[in-house]
């Protein structure tokens, strides 16, 4: 530790990304990244914002974005907030809302961002066991909180809540702001988005880096009642009143207006996805019913850990997440076909020389 850092840094514990290895032929299953990219539209456009204007500051509120997000939705430019990444919209979200004495809640096996904010912003946290399936039951959120926190499609689970369920909370904790974390609903699970308009403590959060294939963009957003996103506002423009350059908001702009390359990248996404579950489980996996662009699953009776070890030996990268109820898991991204396909006769390779 230097002697310089002030106690809080100290203290802290920052989340560890996914690996980025630099491998020859690597096979990259591991951060959720899409495996066919942006809309060629979004690249045309950020071509053309890459003009002279780059020497201006660009818009500070993304009204254009803002009000694209907006019409799909039904809703006005208010109701949107914009970020750099999904992450920067959850820390100021977990700055602007969380902080009322009681603990925080989110589940025990979720994205391991979320204790970290609370670390960064001295917030108290409880974590909410899931079920022995590894999943969530609302009625255990019925307790004193400052707020309640779910992805869901959950991570690395991939398993989704009803909008009943959130309607659940969302009623129960009517002085409370229900934040959910829709990273990877594109790929199955069903929005709720359609509530903001009748649940004023509903906040809900997406990105632009799974489904439409922009992690390397850097852009989120956030949905919720108007006076929610003047909070985050408020947060903003006391850190950084220019989060999204000119490039990015030109290409998230037509990445979000172009629904036919979501859709086309989604539906190959899915079809992927329930082939490798089908075939993990023909090898002995168990396999959680994924509504996101990953699969979690855990051999009967092989080892994750090692399991992983023996693909990267393979140039093949899956997710392995050190935890007491995550360590015989493997969270695997859905990548082509052809990538897929490799990491099963990896497998099958894996496990025939330890039999």
């Amino acid at each position: 530790m230097s002697r310089f850092w002030s106690p809080l840094v100290q203290s802290l514990t920052p989340y560890v990304p996914g690996e980025q290895p630099k491998l020859s032929n690597l096979i990259k299953l591991n951060t959720n990244e899409s495996p066919y990219g942006p809309s060629p539209k979004a690249l045309e456009a950020i071509r053309q914002a890459a003009d002279d204007t780059l020497r201006l500051y660009p818009d500070p509120v993304s009204l254009g974005l803002r009000q694209a997000i907006a019409k799909r939705s039904g809703l006005t430019p208010d109701h949107v907030f914009v970020g750099n990444g999904s992450d920067e919209v959850l820390a100021h979200a977990f700055q602007a809302f969380f902080n009322h004495g009681e603990p925080l809640l989110f589940p025990d096996v979720t994205y391991s961002f979320y204790p970290v904010y609370c670390g960064l912003y001295g917030l108290p946290f409880e974590t909410v066991p899931l079920d022995e399936g590894l999943r969530v039951r609302v009625e255990d959120f019925n307790r004193p909180n400052s707020g309640i926190v779910l992805a869901n499609p959950n991570a690395p689970t991939g398993i989704a809540l009803g909008l009943g369920d959130i309607e659940t909370l969302l009623s129960a904790h009517p002085d409370r702001v229900v934040l959910i974390d829709e990273a990877y609903v594109d790929f199955g699970a069903e929005s709720a988005v359609s509530l903001v308009s009748r649940y004023p403590n509903l906040l809900v959060v997406q990105t632009f880096s799974k489904s439409r294939g922009m992690a390397g963009l850097r852009v989120g957003f956030a949905i919720g009642d108007p006076a929610l996103i003047e909070g985050l506002v408020r947060v903003k423009d006391s850190f950084n009143s220019y989060p999204l350059d000119r490039l990015a908001q030109a290409g998230a702009q037509a990445a979000y207006e172009d629904e036919e390359w979501l859709t086309t990248c989604v539906n190959k996404v899915v079809a992927t996805r329930d082939m490798l579950s089908s075939a993990l489980g023909a090898l002995g996996f168990d396999v959680l019913p994924s509504c996101a662009n990953f699969v979690y699953a855990r051999h009967i009776d092989r080892d994750a850990a090692s399991l992983a070890a023996a693909l990267r030996e393979r140039a093949i990268i899956v997710r392995h997440l050190k935890g007491p109820r995550t360590s015989s898991w493997l969270r695997i991204t859905v990548g082509t076909d052809a990538q897929c396909t490799s990491l099963l006769d990896a497998l099958k390779d894996i496990l025939r020389r330890n039999d």
